[in-house]
C-alpha cells in the first residue's frame, strides 16, 4: 500500500528493548485497521459485524480509533458514513490534516477489504488491542514489584494484576448475543429431563433438606441465592450443611462431549471469611460424628470419640468440599479464585459467608450502600459466567430486634436494597427458640397469681412447640411460590435436618 500510514511504531505505546539491543513494537497491524475501515466506508453494513465488541481505543493507530469513532457517529445517527459525509471533521481536525486530510478518507476506501472480511478484520485489532494492553500489565506489574512500597505489600500486588487480567478476560469476551429459542427450549428440556431422571426432585444442586428442595426445586445454575438472618440463628450452620449435603452427594460423569459434569450433588467452593477453615472443619466434623462441636473445640473427648472421628474423616477424605479462608477478600479476588477452581477442580455451589465481609474495588469504601451493590451485582455476574448457583450469607439489620414478631422480613437486609433486588432467592433462617429462651416471663406488677401461671404456662407450651427447630422462609424467588420451610436444629452440633412431625412418625411397637 503505497499511500499507507506509516505502522514502524503506533504514536499511543512505546517500544521495548529486547536483549540484543533491538527494538520491539507492541503488536499492531495497521493494514488490518485500514482494510477494516475501507470496507466500512465503501459499505456501512461492515460497521455492524464488528460494533459489538470493537471500540476506537482497540485501534493501535490513534488516528484510526478517531475515524472509527466519527463512521459510529454518523452510523448511529442513521446517516451515511463515506468520505464525503466524513469530509468536514478532517478539514477542521488540524491532526488529521496531517496525513492528507480528507484525501486520506478516499485513500482508504481504496484500500478496502471486502465486507465478509470484515469480521476477521476487527477480530485481529481486538486481539491485538489485548496483547498489547497484557505488555502493560505486565510492565506495570514489573515496575510495581521494583517499587518497594510498605504500604503495598506483595499479596497486595499479587491481587491488583489478578484483577487487572481479569477485567480485561472480561473486557475481551466478544462472543455471547441473541440465541435461537430453539437452543434455549432444547436447553430447558435438558433441565427437565435431569429433574425427571433424579425422580422430580430437583432441577438444580439439592440442598440435602427434602421439604426445601421441594419449594425451591434446589439451587439452580446462574442464580443468586441469599440466606440472611441475625446473629446466632445459624446461617454458617445452615450453609455448612447444604454444602456438606451437596458434596457428599456429588457423582460425576461424562457428557456426550467428553466434560465431566455431575449426575448429582456438586463440587463445592466455600469463602468463609468469618471462620477459619479449621472452624469450619470442626462444625462438619461434629456434624458428621455427632460429638458436640464445643466439646472438639475444648478437647473434651472420649476414647469412644476418636473412633467416631476416624469413622467420620474417611468417610469425609473424598468428599469434594473446598475451603478459602482469606479474611477481607475482595469481589474481584473471589471471582478470579472460583474461576480457577472451576477449571482445576469443576465447579457446581458457590457459598459465601458472608457478603457484607466482602470489599468492593475500592472505589467505593466510603460509600457502603454503593460497595455493597458491587458486590451483589459481582456475585450475581459470577452465578452467570460459571453457570453455577451462588448462595451468599447476609447480615440482617437490628430493626428485627424491635418488632415483636422476629421473623425476618425483606425490609430487613442490611445496608442496601440491591441485595433484594439482584437475589433470584431470598431466605432467611430464623429460630423461635432463640427468642423464647431468652424472654422468660416475669411478674407483672399487681398481676394475680392465677394470670401469672397461666402465662408462663403458655410461655412453656410454646418454649416446648419450637424446641428443636428452625424455620426457612423463602421471601422472593425469581422461578416459584414463596413460603416456609420447618428444619430440625441440633444446637450441638450445629446441624439442621429433616423435620419430621409428630403425627407422621411411626407406630411404637412394644
Amino acid at each position: 500500500m503505497e499511500n499507507a500510514v506509516p505502522s514502524a511504531v503506533p504514536s499511543n505505546v512505546t517500544p521495548l528493548r529486547e536483549g540484543d539491543g533491538a527494538y520491539r513494537t507492541p503488536p499492531h497491524n495497521s493494514e488490518a485497521e485500514q482494510a477494516l475501515l475501507g470496507a466500512i466506508l465503501v459499505n456501512n453494513a461492515a460497521f455492524h459485524r464488528v460494533a459489538e465488541f470493537l471500540l476506537p481505543e482497540h485501534f493501535a493507530e490513534g488516528v484510526h480509533g478517531r475515524i472509527y469513532a466519527a463512521i459510529a457517529k454518523l452510523i448511529e445517527r442513521g446517516q451515511l458514513a463515506s468520505p464525503v459525509t466524513l469530509k468536514g471533521l478532517f478539514d477542521q481536525d488540524g491532526a488529521l490534516a496531517e496525513i492528507g486530510g480528507a484525501q486520506y478518507l478516499a485513500r482508504l476506501a481504496a484500500c478496502a477489504g471486502v465486507i465478509i472480511n470484515a469480521e476477521d478484520y476487527g477480530r485481529t485489532i481486538h486481539d491485538l488491542y489485548l496483547r498489547r494492553q497484557l505488555i502493560t500489565i505486565g510492565e506495570d506489574t514489573v515496575n510495581d514489584a521494583y517499587n518497594y512500597d510498605l504500604d503495598l505489600t506483595a499479596a497486595a500486588q499479587i491481587e491488583q494484576a489478578e484483577k487487572k487480567l481479569f477485567d480485561l478476560a472480561i473486557s475481551g469476551q466478544y462472543e455471547g448475543g441473541f440465541r435461537a429459542f430453539t437452543q434455549a427450549l432444547a436447553a430447558a428440556i435438558t433441565m427437565a429431563e435431569t429433574a425427571f431422571k433424579r425422580s422430580g426432585r430437583t432441577t438444580g444442586v439439592s440442598t440435602g433438606f427434602a421439604d426445601l428442595d421441594k419449594l425451591l426445586g434446589g439451587l439452580h445454575p446462574s442464580d443468586l441465592v441469599v440466606l440472611a438472618g441475625r446473629p446466632s440463628m445459624g446461617k454458617t450452620a445452615l450453609a455448612t450443611n447444604i454444602g456438606f449435603n451437596a458434596a457428599k452427594a456429588y457423582r460425576p460423569t461424562r457428557t456426550a462431549g467428553g466434560k465431566l459434569a455431575a449426575e448429582d450433588g456438586a463440587v463445592v467452593g466455600f469463602f468463609s471469611l468469618e471462620m477459619s477453615a479449621e472452624q469450619l472443619a470442626t462444625r462438619v466434623l461434629s456434624e458428621e460424628s455427632g460429638v458436640a462441636s464445643d466439646r472438639i473445640r475444648r478437647g473434651d473427648v472420649s476414647h469412644n470419640d476418636f473412633g467416631k472421628f476416624v469413622q467420620a474423616s474417611q468417610k469425609l477424605a473424598s468428599v469434594p468440599l473446598f475451603i478459602d479462608d482469606t479474611p477481607a477478600l475482595s469481589i474481584a479476588g473471589l471471582r478470579i479464585r472460583a474461576r480457577r477452581l472451576m477449571r482445576q477442580q469443576g465447579l457446581g455451589l458457590v457459598i459465601v459467608d458472608y457478603l457484607q465481609l466482602l470489599r468492593g474495588s475500592g472505589d467505593n469504601a466510603e460509600n457502603r450502600v454503593q460497595e455493597i451493590s458491587e458486590i451483589t451485582r459481582g456475585l450475581k455476574a459470577l452465578a452467570k459466567e460459571l453457570n453455577v448457583p451462588v448462595l451468599a450469607l447476609s447480615q440482617l439489620s437490628r430493626a428485627v430486634e424491635q418488632r415483636e414478631d422476629k421473623r425476618p422480613m425483606l425490609a430487613d437486609l442490611r445496608e442496601s436494597g440491591s441485595i433484594e433486588q439482584d437475589a433470584d432467592v431470598v431466605m432467611f433462617v430464623f429460630r423461635e427458640e432463640y427468642y423464647l429462651s431468652r424472654g422468660e416471663p416475669m411478674r407483672r406488677p399487681e398481676e394475680s397469681d392465677e394470670k401469672f401461671n397461666e402465662r408462663y404456662a403458655r410461655w412453656q407450651q410454646r418454649l416446648e412447640d419450637v424446641h428443636g427447630t428452625g424455620e426457612v422462609i423463602v421471601a422472593k424467588q425469581r422461578h416459584g411460590p414463596i413460603g416456609k420451610v420447618t428444619l430440625r436444629f441440633e444446637g450441638e452440633t450445629t446441624k439442621f435436618d429433616n423435620f419430621v412431625r409428630a403425627d407422621h412418625l411411626p407406630d411404637e411397637r412394644f
